[in-house]
């Protein structure tokens, strides 16, 4: 959750991270229950970098890159897509057949969203800020990660200021219903 680094290595970490839990997921039969106990770490690791990247990265990339604010706005758009699939799957239970479909199409938004990320945004990010910007940047990113909530909030705000006052209430919450419920602790 937290790795060190500029803003670009700092999420791409998460992004090989959240991809290895879905390897994880596929590798698994259908109905298995460890499907589920998957698909709550990849929420709980989605809901904490999105929340980061909303209040840090794409601010920073509608102040720096040239059109930034058509850039951050797509953003936005996948997270707020796979944040209401995400809501989908807290009701499935692991022999759900339902569990399946909607983490079907979540590796997908995800991983169609990460290559975007990776290909596109980070590299017009990279070119055109400062490198001791994008350290700082890491620095806030890992500090709203520790913050975030754990679980999808579709209707909460996704732009500053608000997403960065409502964030670390949320979070708090969203950490005491895990510890009690024993949600996102590995088996």
């Amino acid at each position: 959750m937290g790795h060190g680094g500029n803003v670009i290595q700092e999420l791409t970490t998460d992004h090989r991270e959240v991809e290895e839990i879905f390897g994880r997921f596929e590798a698994l039969p259908p109905g298995s229950p460890e499907r589920k106990d998957l698909c709550d770490q990849a929420t709980i690791e989605l809901v904490r970098h999105s929340v980061a990247e909303e209040a840090y990265l794409y601010p920073a990339v509608r102040e720096h890159v040239a059109g930034g604010d058509a850039l951050a706005d797509k953003e936005l758009e996948d997270h707020a897509e796979a944040e209401q699939i995400m809501k989908d799957l807290e009701g499935c239970r692991a022999d759900d057949p339902e569990l399946d479909r909607l983490m079907t199409r979540l590796m997908s938004e995800i991983r169609s969203h990460v290559t975007d990320e990776e290909q596109n945004l980070f590299p017009r990010l990279e070119a055109v800020c400062p490198p001791d910007a994008l350290m700082e940047l890491g620095d806030k990113v890992r500090r709203a990660k520790r913050m975030a909530p754990t679980r999808p909030h579709p209707s909460a705000p996704d732009t500053p200021p608000a997403n960065k006052l409502l964030a670390p209430g949320a979070g708090l919450v969203d950490r005491l219903r895990d510890a009690l419920s024993g949600r996102g602790k590995e088996s």
